[in-house]
This record gives structure tokens, C-alpha cells and sequence, in this order.
């Protein structure tokens, strides 16, 4: 992978620096509730703005399907991220056109402005070369550090990258890095822990996967369907029957492959999917007809840490069981906690990403222990798929 950063840019003291972010943050009414995707966003402004770059900020917030919304501006987080950063950010009222352009021509080196929605036009979505144009009048280079964004072949994404000399901010270059160091050529024994609700959401991951991987963990209610396949009575257990032969196929590929699959043989079992019900710890083929699979049991976590100590790079994306509802968050936690420390040992590199195993490793504490915690979603589970992501390829030299 080669593609430009900041460090390639040279002098940019006086230069308009369009720079894509994800600054589509949840709020409650006028208050960001998490500022995650602010925080990521600050390094490359700073720097930008510290170098005398006039900083023109893009973004898309929520979906106004190019039309004008209110609830939508980015007037809303303007504040947020002046917060964030520590310094004035001025909002300018569109991302294109004669007022724009007006606006834009106003501000000083070193000042930092965001630019409306550009979802609020049409063209955004359709990578029109019309608002491509309008938007490249603005700035005379472009900067994307919104890996988040990258999948989608949006004007303001991937558009702009082919109209200005265009360069990888900081978090999309470390997103990049460790993306490329725990897939494209990662070092082997490598594990991939594919976790989430259904197999429907995950079947390309899991078909690149065991061609690429020595362990692949599945985990969540994607598990009971591949117990299911191989004729395990899974009870009353969230279950895609019709794709038990499709499971057949991927255990045969990992098979052929070389790849070990682990799928759990105990498993913690309840009647009510609520916060701390009566549950039980049973071998898979002891599941009830009215019992629910909601978490492995501590047989299979020990095996999986087992073999991750065996293992030298984790790629990670959703939960082993319903972490999200106590006690069926414990196999989940062990894992975070296992993948953190044999990262502080120097002997894993650990890439986790999307939003439940973000949430998950947070919850744990961990984050900061492992190697990097993609906050990208759509993105982070394209990449693992072995998908070109368009606002990445348009950065490629």
C-alpha cells in the first residue's frame, strides 16, 4: 500500500486544506453524547492549523437525503469540536457555491472552518463530478481521514481525491497501517474472531476469512447456526436454519483451507433473554427445547485463550455471546482481557473494529492496550472481506 500523509505535504502555510472527517457523532438534542470520531478528528486538524493551513472540514451528518434538515446541520457539532480541539472553529452554511466560496476566502492562515453536510446535496451520494467541481473551488489540496467513510464512492470521499492533490490524515493513516499489518501481511499464526447476531451479515467476512487466517473463532448467535449445522440441537437459541448448508460449505472451505474453526462445545443457556436470569452451564448437546445459547461457556473461552497464546496477530470484529445484557457479557470481557495482555507482552498485534466490539472492549477497559480499535463499521467489515475501499484506492499512489 503507498499513499501520501501530511508529511509529503510541504509548506501548506496559506493553502485551503479541504479535510474529510466523520463527524457524524450521536447526540441527545444539542449535546454529543459520545465525541469519539471528534477526538480522531482533532490530531490532523491541530496539525493542520498549527502548519497555517486554512482547514476547511467536511463531513456528512446523518442521512438528509440531499435535502436541507435542520436536526441535521453540522452547526450542531461545530461547538463540540471547538471543544475538542481547544481553539475557534468557525461554521460556514454549505460545502459548495458562491457563499461558500466567499466565506472560505475570508479566513486566515491557521483558521479552522466546517463546512455544512454535503449529504444535504444530492450529488453527495452519487459522486456527481458537478459538486466534485463545486466543492474542489474551495481548496487547493484534500486530505480524507475518514476511513469510516471510505467504502462509500461519495463525491466528498473519494470525488475530491481524483480533482486535488490528495493526502491520508492522521487517523485514516494509522487506520491504514495497522489494518494492512494485521491483514494485508500480517505475522502468522493469525486469529480472526467473528462474532454478531447472523451469519446472513457476515458471510463474506467468514468466506475471506478461512483463506486467509490459522483460527477463526465464531461467536454471538452466528455460532448456534454452525451448531445447528452439524446437528446440534440448539433449543429455542437465535438460529438461521436455511443457511446450515451454507455453514456446511464454510467449514469445508476452512477445512481445505487449513484454517482451525472454533465454535464453543459449552455453552451458558437461559430460558429469558433479560439481565441476570436463572442460566445454566451445559455441554452444546444438553441445550433444552426451551433454552436460548447466549454466551460460551468457560470451557470454550480457556480454549480460545489457549489458542491465542499460540497466535501472533488478532483481528477482531463482534462479541462472543449478549454482551451487552449481564451475566452474558463474561466470555466477551475474558477475551478482551487476553487480547490485551499478550498485546502489553509484545507478543500479539491486536486490530479490533465496529461498533459492539468497540463497545465491548471500552466496557472492558482495555482499548488503549490493544493495538489499534477501529471505530469504522461498514468499512472496518469491508476491509476484512478483501473489498477495494474507494476513498482508499483513490489515495493509492
Amino acid at each position: 500500500m503507498s499513499f501520501k500523509t501530511l508529511d509529503d505535504m510541504g509548506d501548506v502555510r496559506g493553502k485551503r486544506v479541504l479535510v474529510r472527517e466523520d463527524l457524524n457523532v450521536p447526540m441527545d438534542g444539542a449535546r454529543v453524547t459520545d465525541d469519539t470520531r471528534l477526538r480522531a478528528a482533532a490530531p490532523t486538524i491541530a496539525e493542520l492549523s498549527d502548519k497555517g493551513a486554512i482547514v476547511l472540514v467536511l463531513a456528512h451528518f446523518g442521512r438528509p437525503k440531499g435535502e436541507r434538515h435542520p436536526d441535521m446541520s453540522l452547526a450542531l457539532v461545530t461547538n463540540p469540536l471547538s471543544d475538542v480541539l481547544g481553539r475557534e472553529v468557525r461554521f460556514i452554511d454549505d460545502c459548495q457555491g458562491a457563499e461558500a466560496e466567499a466565506a472560505v476566502a475570508s479566513l486566515q492562515p491557521g483558521d479552522i472552518a466546517v463546512l455544512e453536510n454535503t449529504r444535504f446535496h444530492k450529488g453527495e451520494e452519487t459522486n456527481d463530478t458537478a459538486l466534485v467541481d463545486a466543492m474542489a473551488k474551495l481548496g487547493d489540496l484534500y486530505v480524507n481521514d475518514a476511513f469510516s467513510a471510505a467504502h462509500r464512492a461519495h463525491a466528498s470521499t473519494e470525488g475530491l481525491a481524483h480533482k486535488l492533490p490528495a493526502y491520508a490524515g492522521r487517523s485514516m493513516e494509522a487506520e491504514l497501517k495497522a489494518l494492512e499489518k494485521a491483514l494485508g501481511v500480517p505475522e502468522h499464526p493469525v486469529m480472526a474472531v467473528v462474532g454478531g447476531a447472523k451469519v446472513s451479515t457476515k458471510l463474506d467476512v467468514l468466506t475471506q476469512m478461512v483463506t486467509q487466517v490459522d483460527h477463526l473463532v465464531i461467536g454471538g448467535g452466528m455460532a448456534n447456526t454452525f451448531l445447528a449445522a452439524r446437528g446440534v440441537d440448539v433449543g429455542k437459541s437465535l438460529c438461521e436454519h436455511d443457511l446450515k448448508e451454507t455453514a456446511l460449505a464454510i467449514l469445508d472451505a476452512a477445512d481445505k483451507a487449513d484454517c482451525t474453526v472454533h465454535l464453543p462445545y459449552d455453552v451458558v443457556v437461559s430460558k429469558e433473554f433479560k439481565a441476570n436470569p436463572p442460566t445454566r452451564t451445559v455441554n452444546v448437546h444438553e441445550v433444552a427445547a426451551d433454552e436460548m445459547i447466549l454466551d460460551c461457556g468457560p470451557a470454550a473461552s480457556e480454549a480460545i485463550a489457549d489458542a491465542l497464546k499460540t497466535c501472533k496477530t488478532l483481528v477482531w470484529n463482534g462479541p462472543l455471546g449478549a454482551f451487552e445484557i449481564p451475566p452474558f457479557d463474561t466470555a466477551t470481557m475474558a477475551l478482551a482481557h487476553m487480547a490485551a495482555a499478550l498485546t502489553k507482552s509484545g507478543g500479539l498485534v491486536s486490530v479490533a473494529g465496529g461498533g459492539d466490539t468497540v463497545a465491548a472492549v471500552n466496557v472492558a477497559g482495555v482499548a488503549d492496550d490493544l493495538t489499534f480499535v477501529s471505530t469504522a463499521g461498514g468499512a472496518f467489515l469491508e476491509w476484512m472481506e478483501g473489498k477495494e475501499l474507494p476513498g482508499v484506492a483513490a489515495l493509492e499512489n
